[in-house]
């Protein structure tokens, strides 16, 4: 009699892999089959796309305009091709070069105060261990990112103004009231601290989200070596993110030349032109106030390069030097 223990099991079908001959490789899926299997996803990109195609592609096209005379109400793409006219005629501008080198100078300043700040706010709010105190701190410096830059101006121009609080702690210590925003030497530092205040706290989440991804036991074994905090932080916190802040500085030095446009619009004044005019403010006067639209389209493609070269020199650095790149 048979039993239980002696009975054959049933046959196993063939899996796909076992039917397919020795030596041929997987047959991978069509894009047509892996777009019917996960359409839902798909769909979530055509959004986006869009937004890109419409707002950021085709306005391209209009960057013709900056070789061909171009008159508002004419032809949408000119009249008449001049070539490299307009390029010479900004290269040859001292007005430009003036402005240029306001872009260059403020947006140096900013990256060097506005990129190395989150990082050390994330780091000291990664040492906080009472969570009462850190969401307080996170709340007090992620609260002036959602103000409208059109606020943090009026802000700006209310503590500055000669009845201002700033002047009133001026003339409180002894010293007569100081009219900030008129005077050119004081724009850049007015600018720079604006950004940082308003900047610093958002740019903070994206290094306490990366400060969560390092194994604990790196630190654990460091400790066991012997190493203090400062150590720990300088060998295992920062090589740890350091992805991330590859990451955003090459995003950063993507938009050096194109530094904060509403805000200097709304804060600097004929008085501080000297210091305080950069290039999109420039183009800005010269396409919309002087009607120029030709002028200004070479203006800014020249800005655009300028930013392409950056980004594309930042990461050829960045993956020869850390490893650690955006493509």
């Amino acid at each position: 009699m048979t039993t239980p223990d002696t009975l054959t099991p049933p046959p196993v079908p063939p899996t796909r892999d076992a039917a397919r001959p020795a030596g041929r490789p997987a047959r991978r899926r069509t894009w047509r089959q892996a777009l019917r299997k996960d359409w839902q996803l798909y769909s979530l990109a055509v959004a986006p796309l869009l937004f890109f195609l419409v707002f950021r592609y085709l306005p391209m096209a209009g960057n013709v305009i900056a070789f061909r005379k171009f008159s508002p109400g004419g032809s949408l793409f000119g009249e008449t091709w001049v070539g490299l006219r307009y390029v010479r005629l900004f290269l040859a501008d001292p007005t430009f070069w003036e402005v240029f080198t306001n872009t260059l100078v403020l947006g140096t300043l900013t990256l060097l105060f506005c990129f190395p700040l989150p990082i050390v706010l994330a780091l000291l709010l990664n040492e906080v261990r009472a969570r009462r105190l850190k969401r307080f701190v996170q709340s007090v410096s992620y609260l002036p990112h959602f103000l409208s830059i059109v606020i943090v101006a009026a802000m700006v121009m209310q503590l500055t103004s000669m009845d201002g609080t700033v002047n009133q702690i001026v003339r409180g210590l002894g010293g007569e009231a100081v009219p900030f925003l008129q005077q050119p030497e004081w724009f850049r530092t007015i600018y720079v601290s604006s950004e940082v205040w308003q900047t610093v706290g958002w740019g903070t989440i994206l290094y306490l989200a990366a400060l969560t991804t390092i194994d604990e036991n790196l630190y654990e074994a460091a400790r066991i070596d012997g190493a203090n905090r400062w150590r720990q932080t300088w060998h295992v916190t920062l090589p740890g993110i350091r992805p991330t802040m590859v990451t955003l500085l090459i995003l950063n030095i993507g938009t050096f030349m194109a530094v904060g446009f509403e805000k200097i619009l709304l804060l600097y004044n004929p008085l501080t032109y000297p210091t305080a005019d950069v290039i999109s403010t420039y183009l800005y006067r010269m396409g919309f106030e002087s009607s120029n639209f030709s002028y200004a389209a070479a203006i800014g493609l020249f800005e655009a390069v300028i930013g392409l070269t950056l980004v594309l020199s930042a990461n050829a650095i960045s993956k020869r030097t850390v490893g650690t790149s955006l493509w």
